[in-house]
């Protein structure tokens, strides 16, 4: 373990090389990973709500996806699409589909039948009643899935690029200076993950209480 002040000198030695190997993994890959996968699974768990069908078919794929292990399908990824951010982003898609489904698909059978049979009593259509009543009462739980994906996205994203990179991003880095026993720089790339998960995180949850403010949950921290 490095001394704190051979860790702050390498990030004052090496501020540009962190700043592009933070957008290298993060906002290139993990971010539209996690936009992209997050979509999906929303998008597919509102077609399963609808069809009974869908729901038997699409989460045992759901399930296979989130059971594949990262470690061999990070290289087959690279193999695909290439050693830029898009298979950085493919991986990060197979990590957070599942986790994102599975809480969407709880949270839109959350609305109890009195509500759902007060929308009938206003003749709401099956849209009316999705807008107004089904994905309100489902925010909760995606942003649960959302939070969740923060981190899950991150780490795909830097485990990915042990397996072939361009010559920038956290994981390459990490990869790169652990073998030249940089340990200092190793370090400072962990510190920047960690602080850009931490901050993405809480912007996530900073969304959440301004969606979900009507939730007793929320209410109750903030009355607190």
């Amino acid at each position: 373990m490095p001394a704190p002040s051979v860790i702050i000198g390498a990030f004052a030695g090496n501020g540009a090389m962190l700043w592009g190997d933070l957008v290298q993994t993060f906002f290139k890959g993990a971010l539209s990973g996690y936009v992209i996968g997050c979509s999906a699974g929303i998008l597919t768990a509102i077609l399963i709500h609808r069809s009974l069908f869908l729901r038997r078919g699409l989460l045992p794929v759901g399930n296979f996806l989130a059971a594949l292990p990262i470690v061999g399908t990070a290289p087959i990824f690279v193999m695909w699409f290439g050693f830029g951010w898009q298979s950085k982003a493919a991986v990060v898609i197979a990590m957070v589909y599942f986790p994102m489904l599975i809480n969407m698909v709880e949270g839109l059978s959350s609305s109890d039948a009195m509500q759902r049979d007060l929308m009938k009593t206003y003749a709401a259509s099956y849209w009316q009643t999705m807008f107004k009543l089904t994905l309100p009462a489902a925010m909760p739980f995606a942003f649960n899935g959302l939070k969740i994906c923060t981190t899950l996205s991150l780490i795909g994203a830097i485990v990915a690029e042990f397996f072939g990179s361009p010559t920038l991003g956290i994981g390459f880095r990490i990869s790169t200076e652990v073998g030249r026993l940089a340990l200092d720089v190793v370090w400072a790339e962990i510190i920047v993950a960690a602080v850009t998960g931490t901050v993405f995180y809480g912007l996530v949850a900073a969304s959440e209480r301004g969606v979900t403010f009507w939730h007793p949950s929320i209410r109750g921290r903030s009355a607190s």
